[in-house]
């Protein structure tokens, strides 16, 4: 496989289904982790015990314990409080590298300059903090894929207008979107479109398969908390935007604009700002996904789980 991708990431029920479909269809280069979903300890080990299940050697570098400015609520109350349901797994054999992530990407970039897809799944502290050290590293990324914001307002924390990601950390969110010339923008509203019906997950989970067991004991919380509060269907915000990561023809149909964050509002701080109508005269940043072909993103999911 000649793809090769740099995961930011914070594991995460949905970060792990994301990264089980990246080792079915690319090659991970790296796994660089930050505090998001839960604290940096669970998203470390997390991302450990994801490598091991596959049986690859890809190294793990742990990053930021926290955001950049001011503190933020994890999503523990989704997650479980170890990130992985509380399924009470085993600590991984192996250990998280010693570099601290901001560092890896940079120099990962020289490694493969040119050569690296940088799928951005959690909070983008850690990539906010590598634009600081290093602010040529967008010449060496191929394509950036983040998995954040709400372009129309529709988001998923109490300040109405936020996606957790962006809204865990704006000032990190700011620092990248207003530093990157131009990258790839899987939102929720995205994910709104584009869930998976609980029968079909269900009965992909019952697969005979180690991928398809781990996943569904680890999202066995998740998916009864999604029911309970009334989803009509499965939300795989991040297992979506590496659907457009690793198969950039399942999009459908995209909007190039620009996107600010807003970082000060009472109610809207974390909110990403569309300049839908290009007023602000500013050159597009982002381009964003407004729908992919479900059916292939679905075969993907399939696939990540070891549905045959």
């Amino acid at each position: 496989m000649s793809l090769k991708l740099l995961i930011d990431t914070d594991p995460g029920v949905d970060d792990a289904l994301a990264i089980l479909m990246a080792y079915r269809q690319a090659e991970p280069t790296a796994l660089t982790i930050a505090a998001g979903n839960v604290g940096l300890r669970h998203t470390v080990g997390n991302a450990l015990r994801l490598v091991e299940l596959v049986g690859a050697q890809t190294p793990v570098f742990a990053g930021c314990a926290g955001p950049l400015v001011l503190p933020a609520a994890d999503a523990a109350f989704v997650h479980g409080a170890d990130g992985f349901g509380d399924t009470g797994y085993d600590a991984p054999t192996r250990q998280a590298e010693a570099e601290h992530a901001a560092l890896a990407m940079i120099r990962l970039s020289h490694a493969h300059a040119g050569a690296l897809v940088l799928v951005a799944l959690g909070p983008l502290t850690n990539l906010a903090l590598a634009l600081r050290l290093d602010p040529t590293l967008p010449e060496r990324i191929s394509r950036l894929v983040i998995m954040g914001g709400a372009v129309n307002g529709r988001g998923n924390t109490e300040r109405v207008p936020s996606e957790f990601n962006i809204g865990f950390d704006p000032e990190a969110a700011h620092i990248v979107f207003s530093s990157w010339p131009t990258f790839e923008l899987v939102d929720w509203e995205a994910t709104l479109r584009h869930g998976l019906a609980y029968a079909d997950i269900e009965s992909w989970l019952r697969a005979d398969s180690p991928r398809a067991r781990f996943y569904a004991a680890i999202s066995r919380r998740t998916r009864s908390w999604a029911r309970a509060h009334g989803r009509p269907r499965l939300l795989t915000a991040d297992a979506l935007a590496m659907a457009v990561a690793v198969e950039p023809g399942i999009v459908t149909s995209v909007a190039e604009h620009h996107v600010g964050i807003e970082m000060s509002g009472q109610l809207t701080r974390g909110a990403t700002v569309v300049d839908w109508e290009d007023r602000f005269d500013r050159p597009a940043n982002a381009r964003i996904v407004l729908g992919v072909d479900q059916a292939r993103f679905e075969a993907l999911v399939r696939d990540a789980l070891g549905v045959v």
